[in-house]
Formats: structure tokens, C-alpha cells, sequence
């Protein structure tokens, strides 16, 4: 069964998208398995995670996100905005707001001139709702892996995020680390973890580990998480210009409604038709 997709990217965070829209016979695939086969950059198309566009009956639209490892994620926050990108190029929806229902409620992205804002929601510091198996907030918490000391400060932004602290983003052992801490038993649902380096007031550097994905050059509502844990410990302000490896995302904390803001690019790389039944699901 050959099908269309659509190969986006978020600063170098790269996702396949499917519309399941125009191609109702991608309702009934195996997304978990195909996801895996998909993702992988050898085999084949390659990206860290799989969109999935559907119409909603409480939205305008529906995304549902697979990581490369084929589990499922509540979600994506460059991945909002490359969905809505394609939602506005395909002539699918005119309005320049959008309501986009995802396993973390209904987010609202809109048009920024060339950009993408969106309407993250609140952060969630509450342990057990994160969730973690703690109660109260995990704030610079002293987690302890294979014998080492982590102080992790721990985020909802619908999705799991432990932030972590360090005086140099760039060599640091994200990978090591990372792997260690999305898969501790603290974390009931794993976790995203995110390093770092406050620069000044307004900025930091931040690399992420992505549950299920691993390191990749950008993660929005890692960078929600981020920003949500340095403005809360005094190390930043509430608006923040947050440099990842694969570019700068804006992030806005508004402290009279507590929703944190998120504008940043979307982009269309190529589009492409395949063969599913190559890949046996």
C-alpha cells in the first residue's frame, strides 16, 4: 500500500508526517511497529518521531506523536508546529489560530509572521502529577543513579521533564546521563531530561534526551520545562531565549496567567510517497 507523507523538521527535532485525513486507510496501521521502521535513518525515512494528523470532535484537529522507539508520547512541542505549518500550507484550516487536541489537552498554536507561537498551557511542578513518585515539588531533588548524585528539578509541560543544572552544557554526558536518568524507577512514565547552562537573566543552553528518541538538536517543551525551572529558582527571568543545538526557540512564562509561550520555526523538507507493506506490519 503505497502512501503520502511529509518529512518537517522543528530546529532539526524531524518528524514524518501522515495525514490521516486525505488517507483514511492509515487509520487502521500498527503505528507503534511501523513507527519503529519508519524512524529508522538506515531503513528508513528517518526521523525522531512520527505525526499523526485526524480530524477531533472537540478541536479543530488531532495529533498523535510516535517516538522512534514506537512508544507513544502525550506531547511535542515542535512537532505542534510543524503540524500546524502543514495544516496552513495544505489549505486544510485559514484560520491563524488553531485549536489541536493531543494526550496533553488542546493546544493552541497561531501564526507569528514567519514563525510559529504557541499556547504551551501551565507548567505542572506537583510530583505525583508529573509524575514521579514523590509528593510535593521536586525542586533541585538529589537523585541518585548507579551511585551518583543528580539535583534534578522536575516539570509537567504534559510530558515528563527532569532539568538538570551544569556549569558546561556542551561537554557534558548527555547521552550517558540521560539514558541513566529517562529510565530510573523515580520516573513511572520515564522521563525527558534536560541539561542547562544559564548564560545570563535571558538566556541559557540547553541539550535534551528525549524519552524514547534520545539526544536530538531540539525539544520544545523541554524547553518550556527549562525555562519553567530557572525562572522558578531565580536563575532566569520569565522570558527567556533558550539556544539549542539545532537553533533558538523564544520561550515566555506569563506570570499573570501562568501559561508559558512558545515561538519558534517550522519547516517543510520534502514530501514523499512509500511503501508500507514493505516493512511487514
Amino acid at each position: 500500500m503505497k502512501v503520502k507523507f511529509t518529512k518537517m523538521h522543528g530546529l532539526g527535532n524531524d518528524f514524518v508526517l501522515f495525514d490521516l485525513i486525505q488517507d483514511k486507510r492509515l487509520k487502521d496501521i500498527d503505528w507503534p511497529k511501523l513507527s519503529k521502521k519508519l524512524s529508522d535513518r538506515h531503513f528508513g525515512i528517518g526521523c525522531d518521531q512520527i505525526l499523526l494528523l485526524s480530524k477531533a470532535d472537540g478541536a479543530d484537529f488531532s495529533m498523535l506523536i510516535f517516538n522512534a522507539d514506537g512508544s507513544e508520547i502525550e506531547m511535542c512541542g515542535n512537532g505542534i508546529r510543524c503540524l500546524a505549518k502543514y495544516i496552513w500550507d495544505t489549505g486544510l484550516y485559514y484560520s491563524e489560530k488553531l485549536n489541536i487536541e493531543t494526550l496533553a489537552g488542546v493546544i493552541k498554536p497561531h501564526k507569528a509572521g514567519q514563525l510559529v507561537m504557541v499556547d504551551m498551557g501551565a507548567p505542572e511542578f506537583e510530583g505525583r502529577k508529573i509524575p514521579v513518585n514523590m509528593d510535593g515539588r521536586v525542586v533541585d531533588y538529589p537523585l541518585n543513579v548507579d551511585g551518583r548524585e543528580f539535583n534534578i528539578t522536575c516539570v509537567s509541560m504534559g510530558n515528563q521533564h527532569a532539568v538538570i543544572f551544569v556549569d558546561n552544557v556542551d561537554s557534558y554526558p548527555v547521552e550517558q546521563v540521560g539514558s541513566l536518568i529517562e529510565t530510573n524507577k523515580f520516573f513511572p512514565k520515564r522521563t525527558n531530561v534536560e541539561f542547562i547552562e544559564v548564560l545570563n537573566k535571558d538566556e541559557i543552553k540547553m541539550r535534551v534526551w528525549e524519552r524514547g528518541a534520545g539526544e536530538t538538536l531540539a525539544c520544545g517543551t523541554g524547553a518550556c520545562a527549562s525555562v519553567a525551572a530557572a525562572a522558578f529558582k531565580g536563575l532566569t527571568d520569565r522570558k527567556v531565549l533558550v539556544h539549542l543545538r539545532g537553533g533558538d526557540l523564544d520561550i515566555m512564562w506569563n506570570e499573570k496567567n501562568n501559561r508559558i509561550y512558545m515561538t519558534g520555526p517550522a519547516v517543510t523538507v520534502f514530501t514523499g510517497e512509500i511503501d508500507i507493506e514493505t516493512y511487514e506490519i
